[in-house]
């Protein structure tokens, strides 16, 4: 058995629906996924860097963007109903099969396009300080307030979900935070176990909204584009992915295809 210090696991199916090839879809020029490892790879937390995939098309782009493929996904957790829980119980499992072992594992999303190298270290010292958690995740406050929220009636009206507090003042409303999507990182039994990422027994990594994009829609990835390049980050050397690194069936960023849940 090889001890490490740390690794990361990109989770990435290749069953994506809304956007097809969504995780090496290129995005400005260079496949979301490989972004997501350049990202991982300048933060120098890691000491391998693992792809979780069923796809042969994903494992060759994550490898000539510097990740590895030590083993494939399984059919059952590639569909639409696998959770991060029982992805990563299976690779942190596989891994050890594997002969690799390590204290700490990042669960992260090939959308992570957007934390910073140091988000990552700053949770990895977290996980250091503080040996009575399971996990640090990214997470964000709400733009506005849930408890605001509207229900559309059948018959064309609206009503509040929560009427309670139709009369409090928006000051007066418990701030909110939801789950950001980006990375977990997380001990290795916690993930063996399959314990709840959302508990006492977690620490939040708050990021900023402009961090923050969720990217399931082509709305979503335009987006997203649309973000990075006001940040100045769209060519290869912002991330320092190779250019040539690029799926063999690229997929335009209007949607148009050459040929072509669980968030990875």
């Amino acid at each position: 058995m090889t001890d490490f210090r740390a690794i990361a696991v990109v989770t990435a199916r290749g069953g994506s629906k809304r956007i097809p090839h969504k995780n090496i879809r290129e995005m400005l020029g260079i496949p979301l996924i490989s972004r997501a490892i350049a990202i991982l790879r300048a933060a120098g937390q890691f000491d391998r860097i693992v792809v979780s995939t069923d796809d042969d098309e994903i494992a060759r782009i994550a490898v000539a963007a510097g990740a590895e493929v030590p083993f494939r996904r399984p059919r059952e957790l590639a569909d639409d109903h696998a959770g991060t829980l029982a992805v990563m119980s299976h690779a942190v499992t596989a891994l050890q099969r594997h002969g690799w072992s390590a204290p700490l594992v990042a669960c992260v999303y090939p959308a992570a396009v957007f934390v910073a190298p140091d988000d990552y270290e700053k949770a990895m010292r977290r996980m250091a300080t503080d040996d009575g958690i399971d996990y640090v995740f990214t997470a964000t406050e709400y733009r506005h307030p849930p408890q605001r929220a509207l229900r559309l009636l059948p018959a064309g009206g609206c009503e509040m979900i929560y009427p309670e507090f139709a009369a409090t003042r928006s000051q007066g409303l418990e701030v909110a935070f939801h789950d950001a999507g980006q990375f977990y990182v997380g001990r290795t039994q916690a993930w063996l176990d399959e314990r709840p990422l959302h508990s006492e027994r977690s620490r939040v990594h708050l990021l900023p909204h402009q961090q923050v994009q969720d990217i399931d829609t082509l709305d979503d990835w335009a987006r997203a584009e649309a973000i990075l390049q006001f940040r100045g980050e769209s060519g290869s050397a912002a991330v320092g992915v190779p250019p040539q690194v690029s799926p063999s069936h690229p997929t335009t960023s209007n949607g148009a295809s050459h040929e072509l849940r669980l968030e990875g």
